[in-house]
C-alpha cells in the first residue's frame, strides 16, 4: 500500500470545502465585492459565473451558491474524500479537483485494485492511496463510489454500518438511490458526471435521496460545480443525463472524428483536419454557451443561401444525422434503465 507523504490528517494548509470558506487565496481577489459583477447565462442558470476585471482583462471565476476558502487542517475541520475505485471517471473527477484548486492531495484517499492505475495516480497526483475500501470508510467524510454499477450494492453491503453516518455519492449509472438505500444506513446520492472534469469542463447533474442534508446538496453543488457545469436533477432522470453527458462525449468525439474524414477525403492532412475538426466544435460550443443564442438562431448566422453550408446541411437531412444523434441519446437512456431493472 503506497501513500503520499502528507498523511490525511496533516496540520498543513488545506483547499478544501468548507461550508463557511472563501476561494483559495490566489483567486479569493476575484470574488471581493467592489469592482466585480455578475453574470448570469441562458444555458448555465446553475451557475453564478463571476469575473474579476484585471489588467489582462475579466478573469472568470465559478461559484456554486457558497464560499470557498483555504483553511488550516484540522482533526475538526479537515475534508478527507475517499473514492472506492479511482479509474477512467473517478479519476478524472480527481485530477479536476486538484487541477481547479478544490482541495489538495493530503485530503484524498482513494481505493483502488489496479496496481497500474495506483501507481499513476500516485506519481502524477500524489494523493493517498490503498486498496482497503475500509480504510476509505473510516477516514472519508464523503465516500465517492467509481466502480462498476454490478459492484455498487455489493460494495455498500461490504461497507455496512462504517458509513452509516457518511454522504455516499454513487457515478454508476443504472443503480437507482431507492436500491442502494435498501443496502446500506448511508445517506445516498448519485452524480452522473464525464471525463472532461479532468480539465474542469465536466457537465455533471444531481440527485439525491431523501436522507441526504441541504448541506449535502451543496457540497455537491460546489464540488462539481468547481470543475464544470452542475445541474439538479431527479433519480429517474439520471438515465437521461447519464445518456447526454455521460456517454455525450463519445459521441461528439464520433462527429469530429466524421468530419476529419470529410476533410481527408477532400484533401487534408490527417492530423490537420482532425485539428481543424476538434477546434471547430470546441469554438461553436464556447460560441453557443456565452451568446445564450440557440443551435437554430447560430446555424442561421452561419447558412447562405445557396452557398457551402447550406449545401452540406441539405446532405446531413437526407442522411437522417440529427435523427440518429437523437437515437443514440434514446438507446443509451433505456440501456441505463434496462440496468436499473436488472440490478433491482
Amino acid at each position: 500500500m503506497r501513500r503520499s507523504k502528507t498523511p490525511l490528517g496533516a496540520q498543513t494548509k488545506s483547499l478544501c470545502f468548507n461550508a463557511h470558506a472563501a476561494l483559495p487565496e490566489h483567486r479569493l481577489s476575484a470574488c471581493a465585492p467592489s469592482g466585480h459583477f455578475v453574470r448570469y447565462n441562458q444555458y448555465q442558470r446553475s451557475e453564478i459565473r463571476l469575473a474579476a476585471k484585471t489588467k489582462g482583462g475579466e478573469v472568470p471565476v465559478r461559484q456554486s451558491g457558497i464560499r470557498m476558502a483555504s483553511v488550516e487542517t484540522t482533526q475538526e475541520n479537515r475534508c478527507a474524500l475517499g473514492f472506492i475505485g479511482a479509474g477512467k471517471l473517478a479519476g478524472s473527477v480527481i485530477r479536476g479537483l486538484l487541477l481547479k484548486n478544490f482541495c489538495t492531495p493530503d485530503a484524498i484517499l482513494a481505493s483502488e485494485p489496479n496496481v497500474e492505475t495506483r501507481a499513476q495516480l500516485q506519481t502524477e497526483l500524489g494523493i493517498s492511496l490503498t486498496t482497503d475500501n475500509s480504510e476509505i470508510a473510516a477516514k472519508a467524510e464523503i465516500v465517492f463510489l467509481g466502480v462498476k454499477p454490478q459492484m455498487v450494492l455489493p460494495v455498500l453491503r461490504e461497507l455496512g454500518d462504517a458509513i452509516a453516518n457518511k454522504l455516499v455519492v454513487s457515478f454508476a449509472a443504472g443503480i437507482r438511490i431507492a436500491q442502494m438505500e435498501e443496502v446500506t444506513p448511508a445517506r445516498i446520492m448519485r452524480v452522473l458526471t464525464n471525463t472532461p472534469s479532468a480539465i474542469g469542463r465536466a457537465t455533471s447533474a444531481f440527485a439525491s435521496g431523501p436522507r441526504a442534508t441541504d448541506q449535502d446538496r451543496e457540497k455537491v453543488r460546489a464540488m462539481f460545480g468547481a470543475i464544470g457545469l452542475v445541474v439538479k436533477v431527479e433519480d429517474e432522470q439520471i438515465d437521461a443525463v447519464t445518456a447526454l453527458a455521460g456517454s455525450g462525449p463519445a459521441f461528439v468525439y464520433a462527429i469530429i472524428e466524421a468530419l476529419a474524414r470529410g476533410g481527408e477525403k477532400m484533401g487534408l492532412d490527417k492530423w490537420a483536419s482532425l485539428q481543424l475538426a476538434a477546434q471547430t466544435a470546441l469554438g461553436a460550443s464556447e460560441l453557443m454557451i456565452t451568446s445564450g443564442k440557440s443551435p437554430a438562431e447560430l446555424i442561421k448566422m452561419v447558412v447562405t443561401p445557396g452557398g457551402t453550408t447550406a449545401a452540406g446541411l441539405r446532405v446531413m437531412e437526407e442522411r437522417s444525422v440529427a435523427a440518429a444523434l437523437a437515437n443514440a441519446v434514446e438507446a443509451a437512456t433505456k440501456r441505463g434503465q434496462e440496468m436499473a431493472r436488472e440490478n433491482s
